[in-house]
């Protein structure tokens, strides 16, 4: 049985799943097994995959008859996984030589439930090292440790799912990607990470390579599929404010969500019309169904830029009066 099954979502990435394929092959040590899940492709992507597949060792091909997003083919993969551990790899990037027996190694030898790594982010022909902003490193902590301090960047802003291995018992106690989520699946993914796992390790490895800039990517397509991190959020919203916790981490994902909103808001003109305009009315609804004692707390340590785009959507272009900081009540 293998001890390590890498999950390769792929949908219309003929140009670069030649890198992927290779990468892969040169990672195929005999504790791996790779599910290469096609997702309906309409170019040549499944054609690459049958024709590579034979000479990958342990490698399967899933089909997908329908186009069904990263999240339900990642979720194939987890069904049809058989290894102790799982890793993603999405099917524009690849590993460098021996990453993934370095990966296996250090999930051994950390003994956490879930293992994250640093990465290599490649824009064009320029590459930049991104560190995961671990507390500490090569040593199991508890997650929930790493979600705060809310005005700080911490693991649960590293979404990066590829950059990580996670034990197979946390997919058997149901943990999945939420298919009807295009984007921000792995923001979500992440929290939940957090919030049930009981320890998680961090440790660094630079073997895997992001590509970013690609125009089939849905993080560079200006439509309404953009507009899931409001859904996202919404669902780690609810399970922050039903964990018993949800005191200590509501600051974080209210701030965090914030920052999200912020974002998309400003950078509207990448939207169609009617796109920005239920950009504007699902961000304003969503500002109002947080707790408006953490939101407004939120609002007044938010760098200006940011608070002056989510106070107009609130209709509340000033900030509270000193006096309402002082006592906790809105203006």
């Amino acid at each position: 049985m293998p001890k390590l099954s890498v999950i390769v979502p792929c949908h219309n990435v003929q140009d670069f799943l030649p890198d992927t394929l290779r990468s892969l092959a040169r990672n195929a040590g005999q504790d791996a097994e790779f599910l290469l899940v096609d997702d309906c492709s309409t170019d040549a992507t499944g054609d690459l995959l049958r024709r590579a597949a034979p000479d990958i060792p342990r490698a399967r091909v899933i089909r997908h008859e329908t186009n069904q997003g990263i999240s339900q083919a990642r979720n194939s993969g987890i069904e049809a996984a058989r290894g102790d551990w799982l890793t993603f790899l999405d099917g524009d990037d690849w590993y460098a030589p021996g990453y993934l027996d370095a990966l296996l190694a250090a999930a051994h030898r950390l003994d956490a439930d879930f293992v994250r790594t640093d990465h290599v982010q490649v824009t064009g022909k320029a590459r930049v090292v991104h560190r995961a902003p671990a507390p500490r490193r090569d040593v199991a902590l508890s997650p929930r440790e790493a979600i705060v301090p809310a005005a700080m960047k911490t693991m649960v802003d590293y979404p990066f799912v590829w950059a990580g291995a996670y034990r197979r018992s946390l997919f058997d106690q149901g943990l999945r990607f939420v298919p009807d989520l295009r984007t921000a699946e792995d923001r979500l993914f992440t929290w939940q990470l957090h919030l049930r796992a009981r320890t998680f390790a961090t440790t660094g490895l630079y073997g895997v390579y992001y590509r970013r800039g690609v125009a089939t990517s849905l993080t560079q397509i200006g439509d309404e599929r953009q507009l899931d991190f409001i859904p996202a959020h919404d669902r780690i919203l609810d399970e922050v404010t039903a964990d018993a916790e949800a005191d200590r981490f509501l600051p974080k994902i209210v701030r965090t969500y914030c920052a999200m909103i912020a974002f998309h808001a400003a950078g509207a003109t990448r939207y169609d019309a009617p796109t920005a305009k239920v950009l504007r009315r699902r961000s304003a609804a969503a500002l109002r169904r947080m707790p408006q004692d953490v939101l407004a707390d939120v609002l007044d340590v938010l760098d200006a830029p940011r608070a002056k785009v989510l106070r107009r959507l609130l209709g509340r272009p000033t900030a509270r009066p000193a006096s309402s900081h002082r006592t906790g009540k809105a203006a």
